[in-house]
């Protein structure tokens, strides 16, 4: 009898050395525009070890790309060396990496990141970087030295997790902006790999960086460079060969989707939030391969190794830190103390080009901030369909507190407004004014934004409440 087999999945630790800053503007502006932690990037790594490690059950351990954050050598350093902490407890640790991974000073490898720097309290200073020919070698010890088998021109690998069940860890680093995928080659040995599993009677779970299902069509619309090159082949040959299961990161998403062909051929797409976002969180999976199932879970932090947060939880004390968090803390300050909101902001905002319209931002922003949900259920004419309830709540409620709310989960996922809900039927009421309004005045700047087929209100149902599985959090999926 087969026996289930475990494994911890985690994505985007973007880790950041404390040998590459110090306290000053530079680094604070380069945390503050991101939705992510980098100051804590160690101290959240090592407390999601901790809990792996405080896990006897499962002893495997996935890091599927964007390990660090700038592509710098001694990031990768300490980076491994928490690998080793977690190999010296026993467990099996699998690795890939992607375009955060490495620097292309000669941009020979088309990556974003020409160089790395350490910053200092006034700018900037070059340091040591990892090129993308040695990511392999460097982390060899950590999948491809136990692999079935490897493309060695991608990195990618197959491995045996188990009794009955296979892993494709996909290294689609690809050449950067322009293709971040496998080429020919590749997806032949991909496509050999997932039959050999099969004619050995094994499951085989697919693992990738990059997403193959956009977490929200508008951005496949924007932005398809920043999925999986070649998704729409790889969606039929999962389908074509009954692979279940992809997981993906990246997008910093919580995210589970569902691709179904003409068919009824399906696969599930499983990305993970960074590790590193406010609400960070780590995959669980099982898979039974007597029952031809698997479950996956998801786990957030309760402490931060080193950090006091005071009465705040992990995720409350880190929303706070940047991006949307960062302006929902300062918001208040929009009424007593605008300079000092313009402060607070910068580096979120652009802080100097509203100050220079300060005439008209300050009261354009004071006038959103006073606005009631009342205000978008009148704009979107669906004032007069609700409730006495409904509209009770619906004068008493914020705008903007709802449009917060919204923010908190675009990244953790499971949005918080179902369509029984007077936040969803004000602001879908009024997109779908607005979508009425772009078309009657031909607004293009917005139309050039809505995929073909689409619509304001459909791309606002992404962000209102979860329209894909119903929890982006846990799935059990048949594998059969």
């Amino acid at each position: 009898m087969k026996q289930p087999t475990s494994f911890w999945l985690l994505t985007d630790t973007h880790y950041v050395s404390k040998q590459t800053w110090v306290e000053g503007k530079p680094f604070t502006m380069r945390e503050r525009g991101d939705q992510i932690a980098l100051k804590l990037s160690p101290e959240i790594l090592d407390s999601f070890i901790d809990r792996i490690l405080a896990d006897d059950g499962t002893d495997i351990v996935l890091f599927t790309g964007d390990n660090v954050n700038s592509g710098d050598r001694v990031s990768h350093e300490e980076f491994r060396q928490r690998l080793e902490r977690l190999t010296a407890a026993g467990k099996k640790v699998y690795v890939t990496t992607a375009t955060h991974d490495y620097c292309s000073p000669n941009g020979e490898d088309e990556c974003f990141q020409r160089g790395a720097v350490r910053y200092t309290e006034t700018g900037t200073e070059p340091i040591p970087v990892m090129l993308r020919r040695d990511l392999f070698d460097y982390y060899y010890d950590y999948g491809p030295k136990q692999a079935l088998s490897v493309h060695r021109e991608s990195g990618s690998y197959v491995v045996q997790l188990g009794e009955g069940v296979r892993l494709c860890m996909i290294d689609d680093n690809g050449n950067g902006r322009s293709h971040c995928g496998l080429f020919e080659d590749g997806v032949q040995w991909l496509t050999a790999q997932i039959r050999d599993a099969k004619a050995a009677g094994d499951f085989i779970l697919l693992a990738v960086h990059h997403p193959v299902i956009a977490p929200w069509e508008i951005f496949r619309h924007m932005v398809d460079y920043e999925l999986y090159g070649g998704y729409r082949d790889l969606w039929k040959l999962m389908c074509e060969e009954g692979v279940r299961v992809v997981f993906t990161g990246h997008t910093h998403v919580q995210s589970i989707r569902k691709y179904t062909d003409e068919q009824g051929r399906w696969f599930v797409d499983v990305a993970t939030i960074a590790a590193v976002n406010a609400a960070g969180k780590m995959r669980h999976v099982t898979v039974d391969p007597e029952a031809g199932v698997c479950e996956i879970g998801s786990v957030g932090l309760t402490a931060i190794r080193g950090v006091d947060t005071g009465d705040l939880t992990p995720q409350e004390y880190l929303y706070g830190i940047n991006f949307a968090g960062r302006v929902e803390k300062s918001f208040p300050l929009l009424n007593t103390d605008f300079d000092r909101f313009l402060s607070e902001t910068d580096g979120v905002l652009p802080a100097e080009k509203l100050r220079g319209h300060k005439a008209l931002v300050k009261p354009g922003l004071r006038f959103i901030a006073k606005r009631k949900l009342s205000f978008a259920a009148k704009l979107g004419k669906v004032w007069k369909t609700l409730t006495p309830e409904e509209k009770k709540r619906a004068k008493e409620t914020g705008l903007m507190d709802t449009a917060f709310e919204i923010c908190r989960h675009i990244y953790p996922g499971n949005a918080p407004f179902p369509p029984d809900t007077v936040e969803y039927k004000a602001l879908h009421g009024a997109a779908a004014r607005l979508d009425r309004l772009v078309q009657r005045f031909k607004i293009e700047k917005v139309q050039k934004m809505i995929p073909p087929g689409s619509s304001l209100a459909e791309i606002a149902e992404d962000f209102l409440y979860n329209n894909r599985t119903g929890d982006d959090d846990s799935i059990t999926v048949d594998l059969k």
